[in-house]
């Protein structure tokens, strides 16, 4: 049956690849989202909000028609700390507190395995605590417990805390792996680069999500963490991308301990579009357990890192042209490298 789903953050990443994954299986979807919805492939099978989830009077309008609220909308980590706690908490709030008074069945609240900071084991679980780094973080754990106030107050409501997801559209950050294998350069990695890291299809995500939207409100109303089944390491994930690529080119260890010093000097001088939480964990293990969504959900994601970031170099490669003198704070464009981009011309 087609009922009608929300999206905020509907421009974004997960909000496109959210977007075409319901229109494919006949659902209507509304777009509610402070940038521009500019994807001409389905720009007409959905009604447009353009506007900011912090404001009270745009949300409640958005709510109007609405089955199913999908809350993607955030401030990432390089926005401005007042900008990332005002969307991600205050956001949050406004968008439960619109969606229980419009009686709409059921909000899919996304969240972060950010919320975990930087553990000390292996893999984490749903009750591990919650120790967030930085802004970012600390406010993915604020706009948790704001869930947690809607929930007890009767509203269905899953959490899912998502590995960092890649896949079409998919820029930011992973712009400079996909560049750097593209131009035929080797590829520098924290550490030996051989410690087990995680990541998550953009479209297994999208199947996590549609779960929690058609699954019996006692089945979902929780929190589960999402991430792919299949993982390797940096090493070996991203040699994944340089092969294929086909430059003959290399993942190349640095010493951990001085790339963090510097990374975390150019950070402080805005020159590195890198923050604590990259560079502080992309040289550690970092998986989380899926079990408990495997086995209350039936979540059985379908790409292992490799696949996943093979996929997104294609889709990369593919419309490079349209992004070659783009670039910003989000996943839909390219980072900009700042002083990384010189370290480019030694690898």
């Amino acid at each position: 049956m087609s009922k009608c789903y929300l999206i905020t953050g509907g421009a974004g990443f997960l909000g496109i690849n959210l977007t075409r994954f319901l229109l494919a299986k006949g659902q209507r979807v509304v777009s509610l989202d402070i940038a521009p919805f500019d994807y001409a492939d389905v720009r007409d099978q959905v009604r447009v909000i353009t506007g900011d989830v912090r404001s009270v009077p745009t949300v409640q309008a958005a709510m109007e028609g609405v089955d199913i609220v999908v809350h993607t909308a955030a401030a990432l980590p390089l926005y401005k700390p007042e900008d990332i706690f005002s969307t991600e908490v205050d956001g949050t709030a406004n968008v439960l507190s619109a969606a229980l008074d419009s009686s709409v069945e059921r909000v899919i609240h996304i969240s972060s395995t950010a919320v975990y900071g930087i553990p000390d084991h292996h893999p984490l679980r749903e009750t591990d605590a919650l120790q967030g780094v930085g802004p970012y973080g600390e406010a993915k754990i604020g706009a948790e417990k704001v869930c947690e106030d809607y929930r007890a107050r009767g509203l269905c409501l899953p959490i899912l805390r998502p590995k960092s997801f890649i896949g079409p559209e998919r820029l930011g950050v992973f712009a400079m792996l996909y560049e750097w294998a593209k131009d035929g350069k080797n590829f520098p990695v924290l550490g030996k680069g051989d410690n087990p890291y995680q990541y998550l299809a953009v479209e297994d995500l999208c199947e996590a999500i549609w779960l929690c939207a058609t699954l019996p409100c006692e089945r979902v109303n929780d929190t589960f963490n999402i991430g792919a089944r299949e993982f390797g390491t940096p090493k070996s994930d991203f040699q994944a991308v340089l092969d294929y690529a086909g430059h003959g080119k290399r993942v190349i260890p640095i010493p951990e301990g001085p790339a963090i010093f510097i990374l975390r000097i150019l950070e402080r001088l805005g020159l590195s579009p890198l923050y604590k939480w990259i560079y502080e964990t992309v040289g550690k293990e970092s998986f989380v357990s899926i079990e408990k969504a495997e086995q209350e959900l039936g979540f059985a994601p379908q790409y292992s890192n490799r696949e996943a970031l093979i996929r997104n170099y294609q889709w990369y490669v593919e419309n490079v042209a349209r992004f070659t003198q783009a670039a910003g704070i989000t996943h839909r464009v390219p980072w900009r490298q700042g002083m990384l981009k010189l370290a480019k011309l030694f690898f």
